[in-house]
């Protein structure tokens, strides 16, 4: 099934990376997708990013306490 494009904007962008990449319009959305997907499936997870820096933490000596630095930051920020 043929994709096509209706929106001319899109249309404009695939014409141009076409011919900075010196191949025609389907060879081109084509490798575009291709490395967005791959792109995609190998990058970290947000859930991944904040196990690995509460690993980090951890193996630093920081654990949570369960308390917040609210009244803290309040000081701080002299009641702001």
């Amino acid at each position: 099934m043929p994709l096509y494009i209706r929106d001319e904007s899109v249309n404009d962008l695939a014409d141009r990376l076409a011919a900075l990449m010196g191949e025609n319009k389907t060879k081109a959305v084509r490798t575009a997708i291709e490395k967005h997907i791959e792109a995609l499936q190998t990058s970290e997870t947000l859930h991944d990013r904040i196990a690995r820096i509460q690993a980090k933490a951890a193996a630093s000596g920081i654990v949570a306490d369960g308390r917040d630095d609210k009244d803290l930051m309040d000081d701080l920020s002299g009641g702001l």
